[in-house]
């Protein structure tokens, strides 16, 4: 069984882990091969967590949170928060901006984002600088 499990890793899974100073376990493999295996995605833990239970990845929803802010934290992906209580989870990590379709809940990339300008930023406090300004354009249908 254990033989198994490493013959079916994804060895670019297990590369962009080691590359980002994570250790490849068993349960990051399995989740990063679901993240970024289907191009650029915006998911919230709990969509992966669905998606790895569908594929028979036993894992808690707990570990899906904890692996997802690791993977941020390593730059492997980018959190977007929508409101107080949702975040994104993007696995396109360059420079852009969002809409976000309230009705439906699902977050997209606004094309040609990175020319949007943001001026009249406060002064950061002594000894911080701005590291990034989100952008996240909340739509609605009339």
């Amino acid at each position: 069984m254990r033989k198994r499990m490493r013959d079916s890793t994804n060895e670019s899974a297990v590369t962009r882990l080691r590359a980002a100073g994570l250790r490849p376990t068993r349960q990051r493999n399995e989740l990063a091969d679901l993240l970024f295996n289907d191009g650029h995605r915006h998911l919230t833990a709990e969509t992966l967590h669905a998606e790895a239970v569908n594929r028979g990845i036993r894992v808690s929803l707990a570990t899906v949170y904890n692996t997802l802010h690791q993977f941020t934290n390593s730059g492997l992906l980018r959190q977007v928060m929508v409101d107080a209580t949702r975040s994104y989870f993007d696995t396109n990590t360059t420079e852009h901006q969002h809409f976000y379709h309230e009705e439906d809940g699902v977050l997209s990339d606004i094309p040609g984002s990175e020319a949007i300008a943001v001026g009249n930023l406060p002064e950061p406090p002594e000894g911080t600088q701005v590291s990034r300004v989100d952008v996240v354009v909340r739509l609605k249908r009339h």
